[in-house]
């Protein structure tokens, strides 16, 4: 009907650099850290990879580097991690009623397909481990990464 309508186009709209997983425990993971599987890493931090492999001089284009992303060769995951170590991510979960809804944190990669979370940061969030998502957003311009480290430590 109309009200299904409604929602596909009003409320359902795709976002760049976002993604979105259920959460699970990291209890090995400090509380200013995040686990992002490398599927959602890989997507999240793409274009940053692949001015990475030209800026190395392993890929002379963007197709090849694509390709090699799409490869998934060893080097790819070496540059992803540079890339992450200077990126801060927002993890939200709806709804935000208030200001801990929505927080920064230091990503890691990790296996598997789930989000890791220190366990302690879940009453921030109103979250637990029973099948709870999460959003993750990758702040792009330089104020919103300092914002984001700012929020991390606060």
């Amino acid at each position: 009907g109309i009200e299904g309508r409604f929602r596909e186009t009003l409320l359902g709209k795709r976002v760049d650099y976002s993604g979105r997983s259920v959460i699970v425990v990291g209890p090995s993971l400090s509380l200013h850290q995040c686990g992002l599987p490398r599927e959602i890493a890989i997507e999240l931090f793409q274009t940053f990879v692949i001015r990475g492999l030209i800026r190395q001089h392993i890929a002379s284009n963007i197709g090849i580097a694509k390709s090699k992303i799409r490869e998934k060769e060893p080097i790819v995951w070496e540059i992803l991690q540079e890339v992450m170590q200077g990126h801060s991510v927002l993890l939200n979960r709806a709804p935000t009623l208030h200001r801990l809804g929505i927080q920064a944190f230091q990503p890691i990669l990790v296996e598997g397909r789930a989000i890791c979370l220190h366990p302690l940061v879940c009453k921030g969030f109103n979250a637990d481990f029973d099948g709870d998502q999460m959003a993750v957003h990758v702040p792009l311009s330089l104020e919103a990464q300092a914002e984001a480290r700012l929020l991390m430590f606060s």
